[in-house]
């Protein structure tokens, strides 16, 4: 990596303009330090200076440049989000270095998601490598990257627990799983963050979006939550808390009600739990406009009103949001709202910028204008290498018929489909500061991989979509969509005379990003028709069948199942995706990835998730009978089921076998398999392990992945996995929300995904 050494404290502060009798650094970054000098900072700071500091305004046509000058001035301002470049930062800190009284330094936030110049695989497809190292990488990388552009937060990581696949967002976060989504969120916060936000190439996290935004009424985008409370402390809750524990400063607040109260006006979400129980001390953000949807919500009768809830309720910062500065300060002198409520909001805001180090110096992630790059895009500010290295980890392959893959690197290829030369598609959602210019498509890829050893033949073949408003709405705000302007057939034409003339058809379909994305909920979770059309013309064809998917959800996927000789899951890969693609389709790479949801057969189906709870008349495939849970019209189960992927080798688990048949109290066992490499190559899997409690005093689910390690082995070669199980694993919330473990018998069952497994059994006393 091209880790850069920051210049010492006393250099970088000499560049900077003087900042007159105002106490900066250093100060030691300690919670004691840091406590005397908010109090007395908030001590000379007057009402209005207060409420600037709890305004995060974006940079866009509503608060242009110059109108922000104007904010800084009068103190208006707390934070900013939506600029990436050290030029405009620099200029932003000037102006509160030169203009406002106090001098109280802005922090910088935009959302850094899964890379900020270099993009790496969206979430849900860094949640299928199961490794701790790519994710710590992606980490490490996004917040370097991040920081020398001189952001100080990112709203990231996201890690709503989700079994919706038609939510848009689920595209955004780690999947359906507690306990691999809580990996994947303490992980991302450990390597964003570093030892500390205020290191020169570290970030501060928010993460979200608090609380359990995934479990929105039938995956709709903005919709309500209902839940029990064992339900949201069992599932939904732990991944938040595991990112908290590993050290994020902030937190950002859902846009969704639970339960019937918004989460910007939950006292007891955003004080009793989040304060009060896990003694969170940084800082809590509104979701954009937030304070205002109160009123629509149903919970606030007015502005004023809005405001009251949201303050009172442990909001700290409204994001794009005037009802802070335009009605806090009559209800502070009023006394609606006190000084005491007022002081405990700004005090967090304070503190977060204590701890990003900006009082020590507000130019911290800046460096000296000597050092900002001439071009800010600049291909040698990518880490491509690395990219390319996750994304390969990330892919999952779902079908390889009589290993149709690995391809040869010789004769005819033809690359068709939509996305198969789509720079923006292949990046994905949220994807930062990067640049679709700089990303590798599918065809490029291939082109790269076998440059003077085979021919390529390439066909658009279809559009993503031939829905006009869709096209319409995915083209929204930016050309997201390139609509070919021949007819369905005349595409379709071409495609299948270019297939004719390959010995193999390699189909890139899916959806294009911006169907998998905020505010991008499909009733429909099929490939879009006109890609199903062109699938079908190219079946016809008899060549063998190579499908690449692109997507940012689990899609139902039966006919293409049918269809394909090999199905390859690339998610949205990122700037080195085509790359990395052709890396797995021609054996360069062995895939190792597993589905971090389940897929679904049909819409219908949905929610399908591996750890539902037992019913009293449970479906069994075997034993059909009528009067048990089941759709009597398609196949049940998942089409591809929770950690699922197959390799290019093939792999044995023996039983399991355990330390000892009982655990007692405190204590420890030890559960173990044997896992043997049976096929002819090197490759990696992830063993996965997962617990049930068959009787207790409330039904629990059918299994639940309580650990996983990813290995690799050689041809031939064998490795015993090792899972220790304690009393954290067995614990569970009760009917009177307590957190307990039950005496009695539990299975332990470990395999290569949550179906194929060995069992075994102990008992806890």
């Amino acid at each position: 990596m091209k880790w850069m050494c920051s210049l010492s404290l006393a250099v970088s502060l000499a560049l900077q303009p003087a900042l007159a009798d105002v106490k900066f650094g250093p100060h030691p970054l300690t919670p004691e330090a840091r406590d005397a000098y908010v109090t007395d900072l908030l001590q000379q700071m007057t009402l209005d200076e207060k409420i600037g500091q709890l305004r995060l305004i974006s940079v866009g046509p509503d608060n242009p440049k110059e109108a922000i000058r104007d904010m800084i001035h009068k103190g208006q301002v707390g934070a900013i989000f939506n600029t990436v470049t050290r030029q405009d930062i620099r200029a932003m800190q000037d102006q509160v270095m030169s203009l406002s009284r106090l001098k109280i330094p802005l922090f910088f936030a935009f959302d850094v998601i899964h890379g900020q110049r270099t993009i790496f695989p969206i979430p849900l497809a860094l949640a299928s490598s199961w490794d701790e190292s790519a994710i710590k990488t992606v980490g490490r990388i996004s917040a370097y990257e991040a920081a020398d552009d001189g952001l100080n937060m990112t709203w990231a990581p996201m890690v709503d627990v989700s079994r919706e696949p038609r939510w848009g967002r689920v595209s955004e976060g780690f999947g359906e799983d507690t306990y691999l989504t809580a990996s994947m969120g303490r992980w991302m916060v450990e390597s964003m963050q570093g030892d500390s936000a205020a290191d020169r190439y570290s970030v501060m996290t928010s993460v979200k979006h608090f609380a359990a935004y995934g479990a929105v009424e039938g995956g709709k985008e903005y919709n309500s939550v209902d839940m029990s409370p064992q339900r949201l402390a069992q599932d939904y809750l732990p991944p938040y808390k595991a990112a908290l524990d590993a050290g994020s400063g902030g937190v950002m607040v859902a846009l969704n009600s639970l339960n019937g109260v918004p989460a910007s006006a939950d006292s007891w979400l955003l004080k009793t739990l989040l304060r009060d129980d896990w003694k969170f001390k940084g800082i809590t953000i509104s979701d954009h406009g937030a304070i205002k949807e109160l009123i629509k919500h149903g919970v606030a009768k007015d502005p004023q009103d809005a405001v009251r809830i949201a303050l009172q309720s442990g909001v700290n910062m409204s994001m794009s949001d005037e009802y802070y500065s335009q009605y806090l300060p009559d209800l502070v002198k009023r006394g609606v709202v006190s000084r005491a409520d007022l002081d405990d909001a700004v005090r967090h805001v304070l503190n977060v910028k204590y701890d990003m180090g900006l009082f020590n110096d507000p130019y911290s992630h800046l460096g000296a204008k000597e050092s900002d790059p001439a071009d800010t895009n600049a291909e040698s500010r990518l880490h491509r290498l690395e990219a390319r290295d996750v994304a390969r980890k990330s892919m999952v392959l779902l079908k390889n018929r009589q290993q149709t893959l690995p391809l040869k690197k010789s004769g005819t290829i033809a690359v068709i489909g939509p996305l198969a030369d789509s720079q923006r598609d292949i990046m994905g959602s949220w994807s930062a500061a990067g640049r679709a210019q700089q990303a590798v498509t599918l065809l490029q890829g291939l082109k790269n991989a076998t440059a003077g050893k085979a021919t390529l033949l390439y066909a658009k073949g279809a559009n993503v979509t031939d829905h006009k408003g869709i096209q319409d709405f995915l083209n929204l705000y930016e050309q997201a969509v390139k609509v070919d302007s021949r007819t369905p057939q005349q595409m379709i034409d071409e495609a299948v005379a270019t297939a004719k003339q390959a010995d193999v058809i390699v189909a890139a379909v899916g959806e294009a990003q911006g169907m998998a994305h905020e505010a991008s909920s499909r009733s429909d979770i099929t490939v879009p028709p006109s890609q199903q059309a062109l699938l079908a013309a190219l079946k016809a064809t008899g060549k063998p069948l190579v499908i690449v998917l692109m997507n940012g959800r689990p899609l139902a996927l039966v006919k293409e199942d049918q269809q394909a000789d090999a199905l390859l899951e690339t998610w949205f890969s990122g700037t080195e995706g085509g790359n990395a693609i052709a890396d797995v389709l021609f054996g360069d790479y062995n895939p190792s990835g597993k589905l971090p949801m389940s897929f679904p057969r049909e819409v219908g189906q949905i929610p399908v998730y591996y750890n539902h709870l037992p019913t009293g008349r449970p479906y069994n495939p075997e034993k059909p009978n009528k009067y048990t849970s089941h759709y009597f019209d398609t196949a049940n189960g998942p089409l591809y089921p929770f950690g699922y992927g197959l390799s290019y080798t093939s792999f044995k688990v023996s039983p399991v076998t355990l330390s000892a048949k009982t655990l007692t109290g405190n204590g420890k066992l030890e559960a173990s398999v044997t896992v043997t490499n049976t096929g002819d190559r090197e490759g990696a899997t992830v063993v996965q392990m997962y617990l049930n409690d068959p009787v207790a005093t409330l039904s629990r689910p059918v299994q639940e992945l309580k650990g996983f390690q990813r290995i690799m082995l050689k041809k031939g070669e064998s490795q015993t996995v090792r899972f220790p199980i304690d009393r954290a694993a067995l614990t569970f919330w009760n009917a009177r929300m307590q957190q307990v473990v039950e005496p009695g018998e539990f299975n332990v069952m470990i395999g290569l995904d949550a179906v194929r497994t060995e069992q075994a059994t102990f008992t806890y006393r």
